[in-house]
């Protein structure tokens, strides 16, 4: 990954500990498309936040972000929302491949939810996991991601990395 492409700074979104897939995203919805799913993201707990999230903003998590089922849809329906990242106290496994796979950054960093609070900006360097509060210059050092996990993030996802490989358009 080039180091000017690994820089992403945003506006900060926080949810707690323990925010589950459904959560995120409502069984209720999970048949509908998915423009009709992100306006109903983490509504539960943060109610404001799909209806005023813009692109580029960061979601910051607690403990355990995307915990219980396996759905796909919970960090397609983030990446469709225009969330540029997630970087939390840690993730559930599961949540933290899907996000990967299709291409939405997400980076475990100790420290991250008292650091900062929500409409603050959040700087991530991507490549080295260094996390900042640009607002009242807090400077964090996350877990970097292995060079693999970068390059389907840098490729928009498992799927794009693959088409490329095999040089396949559709």
């Amino acid at each position: 990954m080039r180091k000017e492409s690994s820089l992403i700074r945003g506006r900060v979104w926080k949810v707690g500990d323990q925010i589950n897939t459904d959560l995120i995203t409502p069984g209720q919805y999970l048949a509908a498309p998915i423009d009709e799913i992100k306006r109903h993201v983490l509504e539960a707990v943060s109610p404001r936040l799909a209806r005023e999230a813009r692109q580029g903003d960061i979601l910051v998590a607690g403990k355990n972000f995307g915990c219980g089922s396996s759905r796909e849809s919970a960090p397609r329906a983030l990446k469709a929302l225009g969330i540029s990242a997630v970087v939390a106290e840690s993730f559930a496994r599961i949540f933290f491949r899907n996000a990967v796979a299709i291409g939405l950054p997400v980076v475990p960093c100790s420290g991250v939810s008292p650091s900062f609070e929500e409409g603050e900006m959040l700087e991530l360097d991507l490549e080295t996991a260094r996390v900042k509060n640009l607002n009242r210059n807090i400077p964090l050092q996350g877990k970097p991601l292995p060079a693999e996990m970068l390059e389907v993030l840098e490729k928009g996802g498992i799927t794009p990395l693959l088409k490329e490989m095999f040089g396949r358009a559709n």
